[in-house]
């Protein structure tokens, strides 16, 4: 600090604490926000953070001295996450700080403390933990919401584009557009119904029998033959046996609450739980798919033809790939630009093949 070192920091030393100074004061309101919705436990962690924040927030203070100055703005990537921390849900909010805390900033300034970059470090993984949290609790019709429209975009512009390519008429363009509207959107419905259901059939199927679970009162004790249960879902011999007599002893006790969704618990532990029904994530991803593929399609129904339709479609097909792509990077915890580029090269990739693809088969055909 300036009072212990007696040396003056200079403009690019204050200027940089000051940044820091306002983005650890933006940060700790973030996480205070996110904590003002939250109960429990998950509301302490939250609380825990922003404390943390604060105490870095007066050691900038303390190294700037008479240097503070006026408040000074925080980063924009701060106060998008204040302001989206204020009127969204904690998913996407956490997602972002999860990006943030990653980056630790403080590793390559040397006016920073170990203790303050080894702090960030582990609120990254904290974060990392709360953002997995809810993640886990978001339904299947989400992802289903999202990646139906994804693929719509891009099949949809990819065989418009190909359509384009062969010279056809736009009467011709839109009829194909729509044609793999409805065939895209069935077999995305369909896919998705049968995934789900598939999911959640070998997870019933892995479930002891109801009967069997009644019958554990009444096995021989003496030759524990429940062990072989407990081993056949993947305990060792040792833990297996001692399961076993756990819940022989409570049995020979007269209790009668004894723990039987222990056998539920090792019978499904190793399955992924889907989120939804079957038919509630086929509805989301026929309609979400519909939503994708009827962008490329929409100049043709307003009556554009030729370059300027097949334009006008690659452009906003290309702005919505960016939007899904981003909001791909945000739940993943990763820095949304990129995945936003990534998802718009993809698709532009693939449109583009097609185009080359059916203006081949289209100067072959003449």
């Amino acid at each position: 600090m300036v009072e212990e070192t007696g040396i003056e920091p200079t403009r690019q030393q204050i200027s940089r604490w000051r940044k820091h100074l306002a983005d650890e004061r933006a940060e700790g309101a973030v996480y205070r926000e996110l904590a003002r919705k939250k109960t429990g436990e998950e509301r302490e962690i939250l609380m825990g953070i922003a404390e943390a924040e604060t105490r870095h927030e007066e050691y900038w203070r303390a190294r700037l001295g008479e240097h503070v100055g006026l408040p000074r703005q925080a980063s924009p990537s701060t106060r998008l996450m204040a302001w989206m921390a204020k009127r969204f849900g904690s998913v996407f909010v956490l997602a972002l700080l999860q990006s943030a805390e990653s980056r630790n900033n403080y590793i390559k300034d040397a006016d920073a403390s170990e203790q303050m970059i080894a702090d960030e470090a582990i609120h990254a993984e904290v974060v990392r933990g709360l953002a997995a949290r809810g993640r886990a609790k978001m339904s299947g019709d989400f992802r289903a919401a999202i990646f139906g429209a994804n693929d719509g975009l891009v099949s949809n512009l990819a065989l418009v584009l190909g359509m384009v390519g062969t010279g056809a008429s736009s009467h011709v363009v839109l009829i194909t557009g729509l044609t793999g509207l409805l065939a895209g959107a069935l077999s995305m419905a369909a896919g998705e119904y049968v995934s789900v259901s598939s999911q959640q059939e070998l997870l019933d199927a892995n479930r002891p029998d109801p009967h069997t679970q009644e019958s554990v009162p009444k096995l021989d004790m003496e030759e524990n033959e429940l062990e072989l249960v407990y081993r056949a879902r993947g305990m060792s011999a040792d833990d297996a046996r001692a399961k076993a007599q756990d819940v022989f002893e409570h049995i020979q006790a007269g209790a009668n609450d004894w723990n039987k969704s222990d056998l539920e618990r090792s019978a499904v532990e190793d399955i992924e739980e889907p989120g939804g029904s079957g038919m509630s994530a086929a509805i989301s991803s026929f309609f979400c798919f519909a939503v994708g593929a009827v962008i490329p399609v929409v100049p043709y129904v307003f009556g554009a033809s030729g370059t300027s339709a097949a334009i006008i479609a690659s452009v906003t097909v290309g702005i919505a790939l960016l939007m899904t792509g981003a909001i791909v990077g945000l739940l993943s915890g990763v820095a949304p630009g990129k995945r936003a580029l990534r998802q718009l090269l993809i698709g532009f990739g693939a449109a583009g093949v097609t185009f080359l693809l059916g203006t081949l088969f289209g100067v072959s055909a003449g």
